[in-house]
């Protein structure tokens, strides 16, 4: 085998001169750039999709900016589609790039788009990630590492292609090299096990002739080097044309859209993926001194990152990767001598910041650019837009969004955000907001993959505009939804994106559908999502009255069918009515106060205040008192309805106290009792808290507790060690310490639970230490000092505060 090492060689005489090629190698991008110069072909032919001629002068346009791809996709199934990606150092963009300064004719020679999207049709209609790997069975690189004496495939590469210099030797002689290598593979392994390679180099020898007829012998041929022996074969014209005859056909588009580095790793499940696009990218952009200038960007994320890294880690983490290439016998450092220096010298043994250092370099997080004159579908461009007034980039790197939506242009970008959601277009997903939990906040973490254009040209079949596509999507998907909850959550979600001509359908479906369910657990389910959209209106200015309706209709049907449904369950049914008796309670809080607003005069009032606050939130408590004074219900939910009328002021300490005596007495089954306290005190409902300042309460509970025979404590512990591990670590420290002292250890010598001798519990209420704290409240409320001006003094107007020190 001749051509890597030396030997002069020239290009066959009259012969297509095919330069076989790894894709997104920088050492081919080179090798195919110096072997165009020196033949100066007539025309360009590259492994690709031929849709894709027209699209070609783009490649100069200079908006162009890789890495990016073709797209094509299917014009009556957009979801089906394949991308071809090129980077800055794949040689067939480098020929491309070539051929456009050079005034050459370039095409495309692969099998159309138009036959290998049909090809790859499914029962599931999958998108086809990419069409350009190296789609056999068998690793050819892997092959020839192994034949050299290689474990790494990649190491082998660089060796023998990626670090061989760029000097002015023989720069046909590394294609023919390869072409006999991959002549020696196929010969072992045929063509790999893939019938469609076949029909591809098929219709690739038909294109070369084609070629070779119109501009004369000699065309440059830049595609895979797995292809290089098959186009060199003599095929008859019609072999190769009966190979092509009957292939399906759909109809399809092509275009340009940007792509990224983490899309060409090997890691993305992207079939002819590198595993370091960014260092490739180096290599390529570095030709000279490229381990020197590597360090030094590794040392400019590092010290970003506030690490100590300075000149002298630099040039000993370089020293270092050369004497570790020259012990390893490499002509040249590597990737794996660099990483091993780096984490030596600059990460100092670490691989946490190595990590990042493989993340946001080797890897990266480039993201190409498009211009704006290639070809997109309507909705696409009308995104396009959007982004630009918004000031709302694409980038590849994840990056949070704060936004205040009482600002119009964060307004703006919550309404983009939510509508692209609601099509499919996940870019953006929402987060917690940290420090603030009002409705008028949000965050967003942005994220923009090129599977994403795939995603814009599906939806471009509801509309032309982002908020025409949004809406129309969003009444076909409240007629088809599912369930309740799926139009509640629906209906929400129309509210955060600010599509009103989508509500009056969802609404009517919703309504549709809530008049027709009668499983309590779907209404209660579909309930808060229905509050919470109530909030949205005012920050957002939507009218919410129908919501509001259709809220207080749902409420109502809870109020009556839940004691009924609260019977014979079991403990996983009770546990899902304990939790949906929460969040119905939380619900009918918000409710009640938009109803109120209603009623005092907001938008949609009729004047009238027997649907107000009062009123529904007092038909809630009934259903509660129902709720826990029936022994047909489960103990979890009769002790979460005790509960919750405790916390309103709906029921005295007192009783409360006589309800759990009553459960907690002799002839209540263990396991009963056990759930009502986890009802009580369990579930995140701030029970610890509540026995450590109602020692009542854990005195109760201290004493049954103590009582369950031993045959059945085994039966209830797994309950109780769930209702009391969820406490702070505090809370559970000072409840251990109120329950060890105990009666016969505290001053007074009184029971569990009587207040006495314990720090922070007294018989009656200190008014003169309350009274203290009047002005510091005062001051934090705005209301100033009292009437008198003296800090400390009531005054005739603290009536309003006489609560607080209570």
């Amino acid at each position: 085998m001749t051509g890597i090492d030396g030997g002069e060689s020239e290009p066959i005489g009259g012969e297509p001169l095919l330069l076989g090629v790894r894709h997104h190698g920088p050492g081919s991008a080179r090798a195919v750039r110096a072997a165009l110069d020196a033949a100066r072909p007539r025309v360009v032919l590259i492994e690709g999709p031929p849709e894709a001629d027209a699209l070609i002068p783009l490649a100069a346009d200079a908006d162009m900016r890789p890495p990016v791809a073709l797209l094509a996709h299917a014009v009556d199934e957009p979801g089906r589609s394949a991308f071809w990606p090129l980077a800055e150092f794949s040689p067939e963009w480098v020929a491309l790039r070539w051929a456009l300064e050079q005034d050459v004719p370039a095409r495309f020679i692969d099998l159309p788009a138009t036959h290998s999207l049909a090809w790859g049709r499914d029962a599931g209609g999958e998108v086809t990630e990419t069409a350009d790997s190296v789609d056999v069975r068998v690793d050819p690189l892997a092959v020839l590492a192994e034949t050299a004496g290689y474990d790494d495939p990649e190491r082998w590469w660089e060796d023998v292609v990626e670090h061989r210099g760029g000097g002015t030797g023989d720069v046909f002689g590394p294609f023919l090299a390869l072409e006999e290598a991959m002549g020696a593979l196929r010969e072992t392994y045929g063509h790999g096990g893939h019938d469609k390679d076949l029909v591809r180099e098929a219709y690739m020898r038909l294109q070369v002739r084609a070629a070779q007829r119109e501009f004369g012998a000699g065309p440059a041929v830049v595609c895979g080097a797995w292809h290089v022996p098959a186009l060199r074969r003599k095929a008859s014209v019609a072999a190769d044309r009966a190979l092509l005859k009957g292939l399906p056909k759909v109809k399809a588009d092509m275009t340009w859209v940007p792509w990224t580095h983490r899309r060409l790793s090997r890691v993305s499940g992207y079939g002819a993926g590198i595993d370091s696009p960014g260092w490739y990218g180096h290599l390529f952009a570095a030709p000279d001194r490229p381990i020197e200038r590597w360090m030094t960007k590794v040392a400019g994320l590092l010290r970003e990152e506030d690490r100590l890294v300075s000149s002298a880690h630099v040039i000993e983490a370089v020293r270092l990767a050369e004497t570790l290439a020259a012990m390893r016998g490499r002509p040249l450092a590597g990737l794996s001598e660099t990483t091993d220096a780096v984490r030596a010298v600059m990460c100092e043994g670490s691989d946490v910041p190595l990590s990042l250092v493989h993340d946001r370099l080797v890897v990266g997080d480039v993201l190409g650019e498009v211009p704006q004159g290639a070809p997109a579908v309507p909705l696409q461009r009308d995104l396009d837009r959007a982004q630009r007034r918004l000031r709302l980039k694409p980038e590849a790197l994840e990056r949070e969004l704060e936004l205040d939506l009482r600002k119009e242009i964060d307004a703006g970008r919550s309404r983009l955000l939510h509508r692209l959601r609601l099509l499919g277009v996940a870019w953006g997903e929402p987060v917690a907001s940290r420090g603030s939990t009002g409705t008028f906040r949000e965050t967003w973490r942005l994220r923009w993959e090129p599977e994403l254009a795939v995603r814009v040209a599906e939806a471009g079949v509801w509309g032309t505009t982002v908020p025409a596509a949004a809406t129309a999507k969003a009444e076909a998907d409240a007629v088809g939804a599912p369930s309740l909850a799926d139009v509640t959550a629906l209906a929400e979600r129309c509210l955060l994106a600010e599509l009103p001509d989508a509500l009056p359908v969802v609404m009517q479906v919703l309504a549709d559908r809530a008049a027709l369910d009668t499983d309590v657990g779907h209404l209660a389910q579909a309930l808060p999502a229905l509050v919470r959209s109530l909030r949205y209106g005012d920050v957002r200015g939507t009218d919410t009255h129908a919501l509001t309706e259709v809220a207080e209709g749902l409420a109502e049907r809870i109020f009556v069918g839940l004691p009924p449904a609260c019977t014979a369950l079991d403990a996983d049914a009770a546990d899902e009515i304990r939790r949906h008796v929460d969040a119905v309670h939380g619900a009918v809080g918000l409710l009640g106060d938009a109803t109120a607003a209603r009623a005092a005069g907001g938008p949609g009032t009729d004047g009238g205040t027997e649907r107000g606050a009062g009123p529904l939130r007092v038909r809630w408590h009934s259903v509660l008192r129902v709720l826990c004074g029936r022994e047909s219900v489960p103990g979890v939910i009769r002790g979460r309805a005790v509960r919750l009328l405790l916390d309103d002021g709906e029921l005295g300490q007192d009783e409360a106290a006589r309800l759990m005596g009553l459960v907690l007495s002799p002839g209540t089954p263990p396991a009963d009792a056990a759930a009502w306290i986890e009802g009580f005190v369990g579930g995140g409902a701030g029970g610890g808290m509540l026995l450590v300042h109602d020692e009542r309460l854990l005195g109760l509970v201290d004493a049954w507790l103590t009582g369950v025979p031993a045959d059945a404590f085994t039966d209830v512990l797994p309950l109780l060690r769930r209702t009391f591990s969820a406490y702070e670590a505090g809370v559970r420290r000072t409840l251990g310490e109120l329950v060890r002292r105990g009666p016969g250890e505290r001053d007074g010598g009184g029971p569990v639970g009587s207040g006495a001798g314990l720090p922070g519990f007294a018989t009656d209420l200190d008014t003169a230490r309350a009274d203290a704290v009047l002005p510091v409240v005062r001051l934090l409320l705005g209301l100033g000092l009292g009437l008198d001006g003296v800090p400390g003094h009531r005054g005739a107007d603290d009536n309003d505060l006489a609560g607080v020190a209570g």
